[in-house]
């Protein structure tokens, strides 16, 4: 490990390495777009943006979606139009490099129905709790002043990554920290969670090529939310006392995404 990152810990690097599962880049060459897509409509698109939504609590049939974009079956648009703003989103990234300005315009894809326009696709000016369903803080993310400075570094570790070679477990290693340390910056109002899953695979796509894009990561986080949510908590309750070294439940779930 030659690079110097300013954010990402590489401690966990060689366990990780020494524990992943050497058939899982054979089931990564396996994989294939479905038959459902055709020129205007990605199946495996709609599996990112419907399972990603749905994790944020989104009430949405995945059926549904797909008679949706595939067939032009209409709903109210209050049932479909945040998915395909995702939607849009993964679209934009399958065609364009992921830097700073690429990842604040699928934010303000991502939020054109959440937030207020002053707010979308930029870092956040107040503090952020993340709150459970009973009023409990859950997690005391990065204070504003804070949030910019974190994410230029991992702004910076992005692309010095980008630009260097990696084994295709190294990939996935830095990918999953990509996602794990976005979500504890927090650097958004809202849409922190769609956005982070979308670099995850983004940055994936970026190193490993278009495979990355059939890879039902986000349907994976979804069907284990609990567990995902488990492990992001593991590392502490304020941002200041993140424990990384506790990271490698998170790590371990990207991986078997590759087994669905």
């Amino acid at each position: 490990m030659k690079v110097q990152l300013r954010i990402i810990p590489t401690d966990l690097l060689k366990e990780y390495i020494f524990n992943f599962n050497t058939d899982l880049k054979s089931k990564f060459e396996g994989l294939i777009d479905s038959e459902l897509s055709v020129d205007n409509f990605s199946f495996y698109t709609s599996v990112s943006a419907v399972f990603s939504s749905k994790i944020e609590g989104e009430e949405i049939e995945f059926d549904s979606f797909v008679k949706h974009k595939r067939f032009g079956i209409e709903y109210q648009p209050d049932y479909t139009r945040k998915i395909d703003d995702l939607y849009g989103a993964y679209s934009y990234a399958q065609k364009n490099p992921l830097t700073e300005k690429s990842i604040q315009n699928i934010h303000t894809q991502i939020t054109a129905h959440i937030l207020p326009k002053t707010q979308q696709g930029k870092i956040r000016q107040s503090n952020m709790f993340v709150i459970t369903n009973d009023g409990k803080i859950e997690y005391v993310a990065a204070l504003p002043e804070k949030a910019k400075e974190e994410m230029e570094k991992l702004y910076f570790d992005i692309q010095l990554l980008l630009k260097s070679e990696f084994s295709f477990e190294e990939i996935f290693f830095f990918a999953s920290f990509i996602h794990l340390i976005f979500v504890k910056i927090h650097p958004f109002n809202d849409g922190n969670g769609r956005t982070a899953r979308l670099i995850e695979k983004w940055f994936l796509a970026q190193k490993l090529g278009v495979k990355v894009w059939y890879l039902q990561s986000e349907k994976n986080y979804y069907e284990n939310h609990q567990a995902y949510y488990k492990s992001i908590r593991k590392l502490g309750l304020e941002y200041d006392e993140l424990d990384y070294s506790e990271s490698s439940t998170f790590l371990s779930m990207l991986p078997n995404a590759l087994n669905i």
